[in-house]
Order: structure tokens, then C-alpha cells, then sequence
């Protein structure tokens, strides 16, 4: 035999036939194995223990999607009982309604990925006790979390504030209407339309502006020299006109509280009342703005200079 025009010895021939058959014979040897791998699967129950797990898994989805829909009919119905209740605050009844639509939630939540690993065949015990040694080095770091949830229980439980109140944090140089109360932050929206979202840790001094009636002080600048007596009696007459209009939303006064002294040869006439909480801006403005406007009227003289305090 030739091979590229070279003769081929007897030994040789013979190594590479038996290269040959070495080859063919691992080949064979290894699809035997799959083959025998392959035929050695239980196809009946993969099948069965799919349809089972399948069966388990909508089961299971049916179940807790009920348990959802009855739990929150009963709290939104609780919640229904308590509103009509006038001694109970409708700020603080959606603040605790929007608090235990939460916890229930998260806990539904937390039993429905628990039977769902069960279900599936992930050894939960084992990697609950993990969870339980990493939880000590967790446990470390999330100190800030806890403090975030013992500080924003008490606030709901010694009701410092609720949904809708306007609040002033005294600390943190933040005011605005409380939008959410959880035990983890708070929200709150400013004036101008910002919504601040707060560490419950982070919140030391609360000044609640919605809890009772607010004070107004409006003080109107004015020259004594020019008549105070005939001033006190245009700004009383103000007072009775706008006193009417507003009578739903002040509760005291208006009251003439006299003339004050603002300093460097300045002086304004003080009115002090009480109105309800929310109405103090807009009663404000408009008592003032009828001071300034009756006073022109009589020809007297409303100081425009700038103050200057030292």
C-alpha cells in the first residue's frame, strides 16, 4: 500500500487500523452511555410531578388572590364602620387604613413566596436558618431601618400627626401637608408643589400648624402725627365689615390690639385674632389690603420707606 507515493510497512497499516477501532469503539461507547442515560429517564414522572406542580401552583395563586380580596373588603369595610364615627379623626382613620392595608400586604406577600418555594421544592428551613447567622451581621447595618420603625410607630400611636395636617419640622427646616405616614417614612408636600420623603429617624421636633385655631397679626404702618384716633376708628370699621364676611372662619376677634412700636421711629397699628387653621393667608391679605385701601381713601399717609432693624 501507498500513502502520497510512499509504500506503507505491515506495522504501520496495522497501528492505524487499531487507532481506528480505538476511535470508533470510545464512540459507540459514548452513545451507548447517553443512550442509556436518555432510555433511563423516568419520563412518566417528570411528566406527572410537572402537572402535580403545576396543579399546586394554581392552587396556591387562587388561594392567596382570595385571601387578598377578603382581606381587603374586611379592613376597607372596617374602616367604612369606623369613618362614620364622628369621634374618630378622618385624617388619622386613612392614615391607620393605609397602614394596615401595608402591613397586611407585606405579609400576604411574604406567606405567598414562602408556600411558592415550598411548592417548588426549595429547602426554605435551610435557607431560613442562613438567613438566621447572616442576620446578625444584617442585623448590624440595618439599625438605621429599625430606628426608622420604632420612631414612625410612635408617631402614629401618639397620633403627633395624620394625612392632611400642615406640619413644621423644626429640624430639618421642612413644612407642608402630611401626604403619607408609614413606620418607615413620611411624605410631605410643600408649598410650591415639592414632595419630601423623610426618615422617620431623621424627624425629632413636629410642630403640627392643624391642630387648633391660628393666630393672625396684621400690622398696618402709620404716621400718630396724623390722627391716630381717627385711624384706630377706620381700621375698627374694616374690622366689623370683613368680620361679617368671614364669620364662618374667624373664631376671635378681630381685636385692636393698639400701636406698636417697629423701631427707628416707625409705628403700625397691630390686630390680633383667631381663625381657622389653613385660613390665616388668605384673611390676612385681605384685611390688610382693605386697611391700606380705606386709610388712601381718608388721605392718610401709609409709609413706604424700608425698616431697618439694628
Amino acid at each position: 500500500m501507498f500513502i502520497l507515493g510512499q509504500p506503507l510497512s505491515s506495522k504501520t497499516l496495522e497501528s492505524t487500523m487499531d487507532s481506528t477501532l480505538d476511535l470508533k469503539t470510545a464512540t459507540e461507547n459514548k452513545v451507548n452511555a447517553f443512550q442509556r442515560f436518555w432510555n433511563g429517564i423516568n419520563w412518566d414522572q417528570i411528566i406527572a410531578t410537572l402537572i402535580e406542580k403545576t396543579i399546586y401552583l394554581l392552587f396556591l395563586i387562587l388561594l392567596f388572590a382570595f385571601l387578598n380580596r377578603i382581606g381587603k373588603a374586611l379592613i376597607d369595610k372596617t374602616y367604612g364602620n369606623y369613618s362614620k364615627k364622628q369621634s374618630f379623626s378622618e385624617s388619622r382613620l386613612k392614615t391607620l387604613h393605609t397602614l394596615i392595608n401595608n402591613a397586611f400586604q407585606y405579609t400576604l406577600f411574604f406567606f405567598f413566596i414562602y408556600s411558592l418555594l415550598t411548592v417548588v421544592g426549595v429547602p426554605v428551613g435551610s435557607l431560613l436558618a442562613g438567613a438566621g447567622i447572616a442576620g446578625v451581621a444584617i442585623g448590624l447595618g440595618a439599625q438605621g431601618f429599625m430606628n426608622d420603625i420604632i420612631t414612625g410607630f410612635f408617631i402614629i400611636l401618639e397620633q403627633q400627626m395624620d394625612v392632611g395636617d400642615y406640619v413644621r419640622l423644626t429640624a430639618l427646616g421642612i413644612e407642608g401637608t402630611v401626604t403619607a405616614v408609614g413606620l418607615r417614612t413620611t411624605q410631605m408636600k410643600a408649598l410650591d408643589g415639592t414632595i419630601h420623603f423623610i426618615p422617620n429617624r431623621n424627624i425629632t421636633t413636629i410642630s403640627n400648624l392643624s391642630r387648633s385655631n391660628m393666630q393672625v397679626l396684621i400690622d398696618v404702618r402709620i404716621i400718630p402725627d396724623e390722627g391716630y384716633d381717627k385711624i384706630i376708628a377706620i381700621i375698627d370699621q374694616v374690622n366689623l365689615e370683613l368680620k361679617e364676611k368671614y364669620s364662618e372662619s374667624i373664631q376671635t376677634g378681630p381685636t385692636i390690639f393698639g400701636m406698636v412700636d417697629l423701631g427707628n421711629g416707625n409705628f403700625a397699628v397691630r390686630t390680633t385674632m383667631y381663625v381657622l387653621n389653613g385660613k390665616q393667608a388668605p384673611i390676612r391679605e385681605e384685611f390688610l389690603a382693605q386697611y391700606v385701601k380705606k386709610l388712601s381713601e381718608a388721605n392718610f399717609t401709609i409709609p413706604n420707606t424700608p425698616i431697618t432693624l439694628t
